[in-house]
């Protein structure tokens, strides 16, 4: 099965299509392109809770919390491995995402209190 994309709108009208059954890299591609738009979508929705905790966090150094990422990992190394997820791109993926969150947050958490 062949996807038409004529332009970005038509993008969210991507049919989901199994790895196995994209014919050619037109269709894998477009594939990956609907996957990095829902990707981007929950990225953003992680944004937001990680500005909320910014606002909610009374002290700065909470905003770094060591026990909290191995924690975060380790369930993201389980849930990687049940859905067939390589560690080896997952872990390195996670550990950027929390870092470049953890910088966020302290960029929320002190222009929070540089405003007050």
């Amino acid at each position: 099965m062949r996807c038409a994309i004529r332009n970005r709108a038509d993008m969210a009208e991507i049919p989901k299509i199994a790895p196995a059954d994209c014919a050619d890299m037109h269709s894998l591609r477009a594939q990956i392109d609907r996957l990095d738009r829902i990707l981007v979508g929950l990225l953003a929705e992680r944004q937001g809770y990680i500005e909320r905790a910014a606002v909610i966090k009374q002290d700065r150094t909470v905003v770094h919390d060591d026990a909290r990422i191995e924690d975060v990992v380790a369930k993201v190394l389980a849930e990687a491995k049940r859905a067939g997820l390589s560690a080896a791109i997952a872990e390195p993926v996670w550990r950027t995402l929390i870092a470049r969150c953890i910088a966020h947050e302290f960029e929320k958490f002190d222009a929070k209190n540089s405003a007050a």
